[in-house]
């Protein structure tokens, strides 16, 4: 049987999804939340992007002060591959 996804999970237990949205929530309000969003905010200005364009400063190690910006999803999966080496 293969593994279930996060997502998927989520997508059959909206009652988890709230969960996990109220948590993540409180977690960004945090001292720590605000200076990543910061930064990953800093950096996407910094590469040209904007709010909306659909498009993510890419997460890898220093990418505090460079980096290149990808689309969402492309980004986002990015961290899934490297966790399952």
């Amino acid at each position: 049987m293969a593994k279930q996804s996060t997502a998927d999970y989520y997508k059959k237990n909206p009652d988890k999804a709230a969960n996990r949205r109220k948590q993540q929530r409180a977690y960004m309000q945090t001292k720590k939340g605000k200076e990543i969003r910061r930064n990953a905010d800093r950096l996407s200005a910094k590469l040209g992007g904007s709010v909306g364009d659909g498009l993510d400063a890419a997460h890898y190690k220093g990418s505090k002060t460079n980096g290149r910006l990808q689309p969402e999803g492309e980004n986002r999966r990015s961290r899934l591959k490297a966790r399952k080496k």
